[in-house]
């Protein structure tokens, strides 16, 4: 979900830099909800909440004077969960599209207004000397982040389902979280706090996959062992009703010889016992 590169420096704070990788992640999804024409079981929520996740990744990355790739990439973020979102209310809440550009347009607003504005506050506190501001904006888009998964698994609670969210999505997602929790242990000196940030986002993701493990696939192969169970006994079943059938045949036509052999046996007697009268 977001990449984090520990650099320790001669001073008593430690400088990070946090780069979020969730943009490109959120194409699979809008491509399947435009696809399906559907954001059943996908939270507004969640998506809201990663777009206001964009605002201290980019105030933090802004802040820093890092490059403009990891500049750009929170709002990124916050553009396509706003997309996403909107997705959500158009199709699951049946607004009319002008409703919804009305209703996303004076939120993203207010996203740039406010990144804008912390950007210059934190600007001046480095100027001051106050390091603490930068640290809060990582830590602030992490709680975040992890809040918008957790907003999913309410719905799967409610419904005893993993519905609406790409199993892709979540795939790279918690991929990403694997490697970077990976990367923090090859870090000079161990981070703590990137420690709990993918751990808690890959636990979070994992648990997204067994649930989905739980109450999606396994009544799906218990269906599809059921089909199967079912056509091998409709063709044992099958078998056995043409074999009896069979056999009913062949005991007809074995009673069937029987008297006609009967019939004419007893007209040739009747004919010799004449012919002997005579």
């Amino acid at each position: 979900m977001i990449v984090i590169l520990c650099i320790n420096g001669r001073t008593h704070c430690s400088q990070r830099s946090w780069d979020s990788n969730s943009w490109y992640q959120l194409i699979p999804q809008i491509i399947i909800n435009y696809r399906r024409h559907s954001t059943t079981g996908l939270q507004p929520t969640m998506m809201l909440l990663w777009a206001f996740a964009g605002i201290p990744l980019g105030v933090y990355n802004i802040a820093e004077n890092f490059n403009v790739a990891l500049q750009i990439q929170p709002q990124i973020l916050t553009l396509l969960s706003l997309i996403t979102w909107a997705q959500c209310k158009y199709y699951s809440y049946e607004w009319p599209w002008q409703k919804t550009i009305r209703a996303v347009l004076p939120v993203a607003l207010l996203m740039g207004g406010l990144e804008a504005g912390l950007v210059f506050a934190l600007k001046r506190a480095q100027e001051d000397a106050v390091e603490w501001p930068i640290t809060f904006m990582a830590i602030l888009a992490a709680v975040l982040l992890c809040a918008g998964v957790g907003r999913h698994y309410w719905d799967i609670w409610k419904t005893r389902t993993v519905r609406g969210i790409s199993f892709l999505f979540v795939g790279i997602d918690a991929l990403g979280d694997l490697t970077s929790l990976i990367s923090v242990f090859f870090q000079p000196d161990l981070d703590i706090l990137g420690m709990v940030v993918y751990g808690s986002e890959l636990a979070l993701w994992t648990g997204v996959f067994a649930c989905g493990g739980y109450y999606n696939l396994r009544p799906w192969l218990g269906k599809k062992v059921k089909r199967y169970r079912g056509a091998q006994g409709e063709g044992s079943g099958k078998a056995e009703e043409a074999r009896s059938t069979a056999l009913q045949d062949a005991d007809v036509e074995r009673r069937s010889s029987a008297s006609s052999s009967t019939v004419f046996r007893t007209a040739s007697i009747q004919s010799q016992d004449q012919t002997d009268l005579a």
